[in-house]
């Protein structure tokens, strides 16, 4: 790592050291190259003999994997075979709320919560929750406010990659992004790859009634359903892992998710392989919506996929502290994969150091 880089490494430690970090790791690629690599802590937490963090450990990022599902169905845009103004209904029959792709991927589309409670075995079945949403009753009129689709997104935008292409999302993330830029990251582990992913753990108990916030609230709808989302025991078993769970349920390593954003960066063509045309990143990253929030209740700037930020960057942090983004004006991209499930406070004040010496 480059000196001028160790007050980020310090600060990466000093977590670990100070408890507030129990398993993570961070990467940061500056013009166009990998400055900062780093992991520490371990796949379990604080328990005894608990395996370290390695460079391919593999953790859930939550809402960080939403510009990854994004990018398969934008894929599908990029070639043609998907209009982004077209009613979801062109691609999908059985749709029955009037909106757009383009709605559907900047959070406008009015569908923030899966409308029939349902278990947590519910995870595995996609055609179980894809039908739910198709007969379901828009919450507002599309288009005419943004409401974060938290758990709902992935199978949206998923199913509409199904329609078309053919391969489910995971298998399409696989094949067409993954391989060609080298990414270490997927919807729907196989056996052996959940055998490299670290426990999450509670970084306080009252974490996940905290994220739900009141109950019956659209946020507690839209987080709570299916069950077992913010649930330990459902987390770190086989079910989620195996399962594709697109908004939510990523599982990568922070060295990819700085790749992939590198690639964006760099106009949708990584290590000389093209990806996706810079017509299509330059409308991927303009703000689509700007105003309130009603699940995340605060004014957000959404694009097709990921969050901008009033500085210019765009990305998308996850419930539990991962995040992971680009920021063109000071041309660098940040990847922070945690399995402490606690606030962002450890990201801001990395990026309050990596700032520091840029």
């Amino acid at each position: 790592m480059h000196t001028r880089f160790a007050p980020v490494r310090d600060h990466f430690h000093d977590l670990l050291a100070s408890g507030r970090e129990t398993g993570a790791a961070l990467t940061i690629w500056y013009d166009g190259q990998p400055v900062v690599d780093l992991v520490g802590g371990s796949r379990g937490g604080h328990r005894p003999g608990a395996a370290p963090w390695l460079p391919d450990t593999l953790v859930n990022v939550y809402s960080v994997g939403k510009p990854v599902a994004a990018l398969c169905l934008l894929l599908l845009v990029d070639r043609g075979t998907v209009d982004l103004d077209s009613p979801m209904d062109r691609y999908w029959p059985e749709f029955r709320t009037p909106a757009t792709v383009r709605q559907v991927l900047s959070h406008t589309a009015g569908l923030p919560a899966f409308p029939v409670p349902r278990p947590a075995t519910a995870i595995a079945d996609w055609a179980l929750l894809t039908g739910d949403l198709a007969a379901a009753d828009p919450e507002w009129s599309p288009g005419s406010v943004a409401g974060e689709h938290a758990w709902t997104y992935g199978h949206l935008v998923g199913e509409l990659v199904r329609r078309v292409d053919g391969r489910s999302v995971g298998r399409f993330l696989a094949e067409e992004i993954a391989d060609p830029w080298q990414l270490d990251l997927g919807f729907g582990l196989a056996e052996a790859d959940q055998l490299r992913c670290a426990d999450l753990r509670y970084g306080d108990p009252q974490w996940p009634a905290r994220k739900l916030g009141e109950p019956l609230s659209l946020r507690a709808r839209a987080l709570g359903n299916p069950a077992g989302g913010l649930d330990l025991a459902v987390l770190n078993s086989p079910l989620w892992r195996g399962a594709e769970m697109p908004a939510v349920n990523l599982h990568a390593t922070a060295p990819s998710l700085a790749r992939l954003y590198a690639g964006l960066l760099a106009g949708g063509v990584l290590d000389g392989v093209r990806l996706v045309s810079p017509a299509l990143i330059a409308e991927t990253t303009r703000v689509q919506y700007d105003g309130p929030d009603l699940v995340l209740d605060r004014p957000v700037q959404w694009t097709l996929g990921m969050q901008r930020e009033p500085d210019g960057s765009w990305g998308m942090g996850g419930i539990g502290g991962s995040s992971a983004w680009a920021d063109p004006e000071r041309g660098y991209t940040f990847a922070y994969a945690t399995a402490h499930l606690a606030e962002h406070d450890r990201v801001d004040e990395l990026v309050e150091a990596l700032h520091s010496v840029l």
